[in-house]
């Protein structure tokens, strides 16, 4: 698997354009309708990183952990099925996903697990994971435990990507970023982020291709993209 750097999502907005654009307006349309009942987490370019690396990636099993209202969930299902391929598994404490996923981009693609993955590990089909997302609890307790239980179960190099890391230039002290990056350090893992206050020349480098390829109106007003990609060991 090539190295998500910000040159190789580059090269993807311009490969994926096509049906990126179609993505795009089918979700601001889809917000813009649903209104306050879905509140979006992504921003922007988290989403359309997350959409071009499966289009890339193809994977068969895709593994996201917390959903709130869908908005993530949504961005992943339309990758695979622009793919042809590939299945997701969604978990979360709340339900509020499957009042929002529509019936037709779920279809047989699409598994939503309630309930607390804590406690139930076993429901994670983590030997077959071939990208792992990860927006849920982001205490530091909680990223211990996937760290611990969860990184070790899934295939080696599976390209993962965690929600709610650089809000500013450093991680927040005793949060799931401050433990995530620490981990990365220690094992020289190179990551990747748009967040504009840790590393706003990636969204300068990405702004300027997506004017390039017509794709700079945005999705939703939002240039909070505190997430992070990188690839296990």
């Amino acid at each position: 698997m090539e190295s998500i750097t910000v040159d190789h999502i580059g090269t993807l907005y311009v490969k994926y354009q096509d049906d990126l654009r179609a993505v795009r307006d089918a979700q601001r349309t889809f917000l813009r309708d649903r209104g306050r009942t879905m509140k979006a987490q992504l921003d922007d370019y988290e989403a359309e990183m997350t959409y071009l690396l499966l289009r890339d990636l193809r994977p068969e099993v895709v593994v996201e952990i917390g959903t709130f209202h869908g908005w993530s969930t949504m961005w992943i299902l339309s990758a695979l099925r622009d793919n042809g391929a590939g299945h997701l598994h969604s978990f979360d404490i709340v339900d509020n996903v499957v009042r929002n996923v529509p019936r037709e981009l779920a279809a047989d693609r699409w598994t939503f697990t309630q309930g607390d993955i804590q406690q139930h590990p076993e429901k994670i089909p983590a030997e077959k994971t071939d990208y792992l997302f990860v927006d849920a609890d982001h205490g530091a307790r909680f990223a211990r435990w996937y760290i611990e239980n969860l990184f070790p179960a899934v295939p080696p190099r599976t390209p993962a990507s965690v929600h709610d890391v650089f809000h500013g230039r450093r991680p927040k002290p005793f949060s799931e970023g401050s433990v995530i990056v620490k981990w990365l350090a220690d094992r020289n893992i190179d990551f990747l982020t748009p967040s504009t206050a840790k590393a706003p020349q990636v969204t300068e480098q990405l702004a300027l291709v997506k004017k390039d390829v017509g794709l700079d109106e945005p999705v939703r007003d939002s240039d909070h993209n505190p997430m992070i990609f990188f690839t296990l060991p």
